[in-house]
């Protein structure tokens, strides 16, 4: 199955915020931003996944596919009580003691990098039982850079090295799971 994943447009927000699963507005370059992406991506998907952030939700609606499928695996990480705050006005204590290890330890009421691969590597291995030709994905850079620690078995200590854009296209093919195959990796 030929498998394209796009991640969300631009937002505005203010620099430094911590955001993951909260609600962001898009920047002023949404349609201009969206527009582009259409003239990029072909028109004839099986089926779109699609986080049900809105700032996904507007994309795909602004793309006009039918097929979508709002997928709750695919959200950003939960950043839990970081949310919302500047990365200087979150307690450093609790910061410093995550950052030393933020595969294994959730945020504060959030969750872990570990716990997101394993919602984006189900994910992942349900899709691979699919009878798909072509499937779009419409995602967050963190999702994406799981995805990318899925297929290639990259640690996921180094995955912030994958450099993700607002609006950046990802394509590659994806078989079906056979025995052989990892089903999921440990960090």
């Amino acid at each position: 199955m030929e498998v394209y994943v796009v991640r969300h447009t631009a937002v505005e927000v203010e620099k430094d915020l911590c955001y993951g699963q909260m609600e962001v507005p898009l920047a002023d370059t949404f349609a201009e931003e969206a527009r582009f992406l259409q003239s990029k991506l072909p028109d004839n998907f099986d089926a779109i996944y699609c986080s049900p952030l809105m700032r996904c939700q507007r994309l795909a609606q602004q793309l006009s596919y039918k097929n979508i499928f709002y997928e709750t695996a695919i959200t950003e990480m939960n950043f839990g009580k970081w949310e919302g705050k500047k990365w200087n006005d979150i307690n450093q204590e609790e910061l410093h003691k995550w950052m030393e290890n933020f595969v294994d330890i959730p945020t504060p009421k959030g969750e872990s990098l570990s716990g997101l691969y394993q919602r984006v590597s189900n994910f992942m291995n349900d899709l691979r039982k699919k009878e798909y030709g072509k499937v779009l994905i419409i995602t967050h850079a963190g999702v994406i850079r799981c995805l990318w620690a899925y297929l290639l078995e990259i640690p996921l200590y180094n995955i912030f090295k994958i450099p993700v854009a607002y609006g950046e296209i990802f394509a590659f093919s994806l078989g079906k799971i056979s025995k052989n195959d990892r089903i999921f990796m440990k960090s």
